[in-house]
């Protein structure tokens, strides 16, 4: 009789229905095991706590990262200031040892500049002679000086101006 209707055998609809309910038991057994698997984690991760507890540890971990944010905002600030201060610090140097008289041997003579991230500083030239050893020093305001330079400081000099600077280059 249904035959007639639907123009083929009633048996493909029975075969067709079973293996409908074949596949939603395979999916339904799935889904079991996974709300099986999720109960286990979820009773792991609440395992010896209630709700207040569980509630206290949170609030307490949310102060910890206001205060790492805190301490990290005081951190930059620190490190602001230490680069401020650096730049004005003596990290450029230049060294030129010489032989301030003929007779005398060795270099012991020397002219050495010391310049901050500005290129200012000072130039400190010891010349070693038979009587004594003599010390002058000569400022310098953005890598020049106001005196003139004698050939070894001029050297000292322009060995500092071409170091690179720690500050310049991050």
């Amino acid at each position: 009789m249904i035959e007639s209707y639907l123009g083929f055998s009633s048996d493909y609809i029975i075969i067709g229905l079973g293996a409908f309910c074949i596949v939603l038991l395979i999916i339904l057994i799935v889904l079991i095991k996974k709300q099986s698997d999720m109960n286990k984690k979820l009773g792991a991760f609440l395992k010896g706590k209630d709700g207040k507890s569980l509630e206290d540890t949170l609030i307490h971990r949310l102060d910890q990262i206001d205060e790492l944010r805190e301490s990290n905002k005081n951190n930059e600030k620190n490190i602001e200031g230490i680069k401020k201060y650096q730049k004005l610090c003596f990290h450029k140097m230049g060294l030129e040892k010489y032989n301030a008289l003929d007779e005398l041997g060795g270099n012991l003579s020397f002219a050495l500049a010391l310049l901050n991230d500005n290129d200012d500083g000072f130039i400190v030239n010891v010349v070693h002679t038979r009587e004594g050893c003599y010390t002058y020093m000569k400022e310098l305001i953005d890598g020049n000086s106001v005196i003139g330079l004698a050939d070894e400081e001029q050297k000292a000099l322009d060995k500092a101006l071409n170091e690179k600077s720690g500050s310049k280059n991050s």
